[in-house]
């Protein structure tokens, strides 16, 4: 799996890793447009013989390091099945592949699954939706797919090739759990890149406390992800003693957007015996 290094008066190789996958599926379903979406690397097989099947090569950036994919479209007729029983021995990850406006290709992903489970068990796959961009044309539900693949065990996507959607990041995300399952966890937990959306929740969550988010300008939709974000991060702020946290007022404020700490209440007292005054006196 992992590439080496070139020795002296030999080109050094321009990869780190080097991965085998399979794009799987019925027939035009669109594997082809996905390798054909990939502009570098090389479309010759490196086997003579290749009828029934297309080959791509591309690499990717992977946390810094140059993960290379070899690529392998196995056609979904029924006759190329022993091809792809074949090829599926040595792959190391598989993207079943399903067009959203063709409802027997999903159906189908069943058949395919079986396969997998026969002749390559234990592979990491995904699930991809090809042709994002004919969703006006959908005969697959998104929530269908992902319940489907939550079910099975696999990560889901849905891709245009069209229109560069999502290609790149089915085949980043499918290297990553490879990587991953073979021991490569440590070389990108410390390294976490944290999406703008995250940067922006922290940075929000970190100065407000939760109960105090309903009062922000912004759209329920967002004040619930706040939330969210909160409780599933740990990060619920609590109040420091001697610290008032306050919302301003564009008007000029209000007190009553500040949160005080209450007054005591002290429980009523019996007046002291000796008391020489007749209102003291208890009748």
């Amino acid at each position: 799996m992992r590439g080496k290094m070139g020795t002296p008066g030999s080109p050094v190789k321009s990869y780190d890793y080097l991965l085998k996958f399979l794009l799987v599926g019925d027939s035009d379903v669109g594997k082809g447009e996905i390798l054909d979406s990939l502009q570098d690397g090389s479309a010759e097989s490196p086997y003579a013989y290749s009828s029934g099947i297309d080959y791509k090569t591309t690499t990717i950036l992977l946390d810094g390091r140059r993960v290379k994919l070899e690529l392998w479209d196995t056609s979904g007729q029924g006759r190329f099945c022993t091809i792809f029983r074949s090829y599926s021995r040595g792959a190391q990850g598989i993207l079943l592949v399903y067009d959203i406006t063709n409802r027997w290709s999903f159906d189908g992903i069943d058949r395919w699954i079986r396969e997998i489970d026969e002749h390559a068990p234990g592979v990491p796959r995904i699930l991809v939706g090809n042709r994002l961009h004919l969703a006006f044309k959908r005969q697959v539900p998104t929530e269908q797919a992902r319940a489907y693949a939550e079910k099975n065990g696999m990560t889901f996507f849905e891709v245009s090739p069209l229109c560069n959607f999502n290609v790149i990041e089915s085949f980043t995300e499918l290297s990553r759990i490879v990587l991953m399952r073979h021991g490569m966890e440590k070389f990108w937990r410390p390294n976490r890149v944290f999406s703008l959306q995250d940067l922006c929740c922290r940075a929000i969550v970190s100065c407000t406390p939760v109960h105090l988010i309903d009062k922000l300008p912004l759209p329920v939709a967002i004040k619930s992800h706040l939330k969210s974000f909160s409780m599933a991060n740990g990060m619920n702020a609590v109040m420091m003693h001697g610290r008032s946290y306050s919302l301003a007022n564009p008007a000029g404020g209000s007190k009553g957007n500040s949160l005080k700490r209450p007054k005591p209440v002290r429980p009523p007292q019996s007046p002291p015996q000796n008391c020489a005054r007749s209102n003291c006196k208890i009748s």
